[in-house]
């Protein structure tokens, strides 16, 4: 995937708008700290669909192990970051 123009607050807010579609919670509600089972009452279904959608949108691959360490919305974010090279 080509990242020229992509930058970390760009992620993040595809995070945000997938996050609050999928889950119907404001976008406001959701920050960078969130955690996605503890404060959103993300299901494994809602946290498969996230990483589905990370994978379709930013061509990656994440394996179960990685996904399972993904518990706040920034872990999704720097995860998306670090694999794609994005600058910070």
């Amino acid at each position: 995937m080509n990242v020229d123009g992509l930058n970390r607050e760009a992620v993040l807010e595809k995070v945000r708008e997938h996050l609050s579609t999928e889950l119907e919670i404001p976008v406001g509600e959701i920050a960078e700290s969130t955690r996605l089972r503890d404060d959103l009452d993300a299901d494994s279904l809602d946290l498969y669909e996230l990483v589905m959608e990370l994978e379709d949108t930013y061509g990656l691959t994440v394996s179960e192990e990685e996904a399972a360490g993904i518990e706040t919305v920034q872990q999704a974010v720097d995860f998306v970051a670090e694999r794609l090279g994005v600058p910070t």
